[in-house]
This record gives structure tokens, sequence and C-alpha cells, in this order.
């Protein structure tokens, strides 16, 4: 690996005038992605601005009106077994638990995870369906991106010049939803999914009141089945319609192929995944987890 000058900001503040100064500086935290792009010599950086010293940048808090704020710094694992997270959102929990190997997650923090945008990762597909945003900041400003339009294919995003995540904001859930994240992969459970889906449903008297379905690594950005979640308002989740749902994600998603599958085989993966979801977070029935 070439040289390079590692800089080491102590607040946000800092880190955001060091980039917006210097075009060449790439910000890193775990350095799960960046680190091994570097030593594939995909990328030669002068300057590392190294963001993991930065004060309270991994918190994780809670507010019953606001919802939960979720630190850029915060490692997988930290999300993964946090008793606010597991709490509000144990779903989002669940999907950090299947992320790789404990070394990557006690290693990888969901802001890079966000910035790297790696079309097959577990967390977008359940913040997705949660309605999160990311929280932008540069030396200028600070904005709010809703996260499908954060991640605007494979390996982009909205991030512009100067700007880093800063954090993760998830609005608080309706009473009385509940959801899952089910997930394939084509080898061992540590691997990159194949197919992610997470559905959040709150049901009624045997009614759903709300669905909401999102779809992940298997397109270039998370997928929200918008028209199957319109398909369930006010419905009994019986059989005919939890295929006619599942029937529109394998639709609505545009499956890239790869040494995973080709594209029918994953639309078809999206469906039988799409089916399970729903029934496990609706019905009750058990899911498959991997």
């Amino acid at each position: 690996m070439h040289g390079f000058e590692l800089l080491e900001p102590r607040s946000l503040a800092e880190a955001c005038a060091v980039i917006a100064s210097d075009t060449d500086a790439k910000p890193i935290a775990g350095g799960t992605a960046l680190l091994t792009i570097i030593r594939q010599r995909l990328l030669r950086p002068k300057r590392l601005v190294n963001l993991s010293k930065i004060r309270d940048g991994s918190a994780i808090s809670f507010d019953p009106q606001k919802g939960m704020r979720i630190g850029a710094l915060a490692t997988i694992n930290e999300i993964e077994t946090s008793a606010l997270v597991q709490q509000h959102y144990p779903q989002l929990a669940d999907a950090c638990h299947v992320v790789a190997n404990i070394r990557i997650r006690n290693m990888a923090t969901l802001g890079g995870n966000l910035a790297h945008a790696d079309y097959q990762s577990d967390p977008p597909s359940v913040l997705a369906a949660l309605d999160a945003k990311v929280e932008l900041r540069s030396n200028r400003a600070r904005r709010e991106v809703r996260l499908p339009e954060f991640q605007r294919g494979s390996y982009e995003t909205a991030l512009e010049p100067g700007e880093l995540i800063t954090a993760i904001l998830i609005p608080p859930m309706p009473e009385g939803m509940k959801g899952v994240y089910v997930k394939f992969t084509t080898g061992s459970s540590g691997e990159r999914p194949c197919a992610g889906v997470a559905a959040l449903a709150r049901m009624e008297n045997g009614t759903c009141r709300e669905l909401r379905l999102a779809v992940g690594a298997v397109s270039p950005r998370p997928v929200r089945v918008t028209r199957g979640e319109d398909m369930a308002r006010g419905k009994a989740l019986n059989e005919d319609l939890i295929e006619g749902i599942a029937t529109e994600a394998a639709r609505l998603v545009d499956p890239i192929e790869d040494v995973r599958g080709p594209i029918n085989y994953k639309r078809h993966l999206v469906e039988v995944l799409t089916r399970r979801a729903i029934c496990a977070a609706a019905i009750g029935l058990p899911k498959v987890a991997q």
C-alpha cells in the first residue's frame, strides 16, 4: 500500500473544514470498504481523514416524538447490541446481526456502509422500510435526505463534495407495527445477501392498516414496493393478496445479474422472500432469516 497522510479531527466541524479545503482528502471510519479499495489500487488518496476520534460521533439516542438518532460512526455491532435499537426497531438489530461476521461488524460503521452504497448490503433495506433519513453536514450547511434519494445507485450517493454523513434519523414506528428482515445468501450466512426483504405491518382485527415493504441487494438501490403497500391497506392479508403483492415486488425490482444469479432467478427469489416476510410480519408465521 502506498503512503498517505493521516489526519485526525476531533469534531465534526473540524472534519468538515478539512474535507472542504482538500478535495483529495478521503474520510475513513471503520475502513472495511475503503482500505480494500486502496489495497486493490483502485484509489490512491494522498490524505485520509480519520473520523473515529470525533466526540459523540457514534451516539445512539431515542426520543418518543422525534424517533431515533444513530451517529454515523456507530458500528454495526453497536447498533445490533443497542438496547434502544432492540426495543424500538428490533428488525434493524436483526439486519445488523446478519451482516458479514463479528469482526466486520465490530469495525464497519453504519455511516460508512451507506456512504459506500454497495447494493449487496443488509441495513439499507430495513432503513428504507423505516422511512429513515440520512443527515448530511458540510462546512456550510446541514441537510436531511430520505434514504431512497440518498442511495442513487450502486456505489452512487447524493453526497456532495465536502459533505459527511453525520447521522441516520428514524421516525417513531406507529403503535402496533411489527416487522422482520429476511435475507438469502447463496453460500455461508456471512456472505453478502443475494436478496433481502424488509416488511413492516400494522394489523388490527385481522385487517392490515399499514404495510411497508422494501427490497434490497437486488436492484442498484433499495426499492420500496409502494403499489404493493397500497394493495394491502385496509384488507385482510389472505393468500391471494400476499401472492399478488409478492408478484408486484418481483416485477418492480431491477435485478443486477452477477455471480449470485441471473435476473429471472433473482426476481423469483424476491417473490419467495416477500411472501415469507409478509407472513412473518403480519400473520406471525416463523420467518426464515437466511
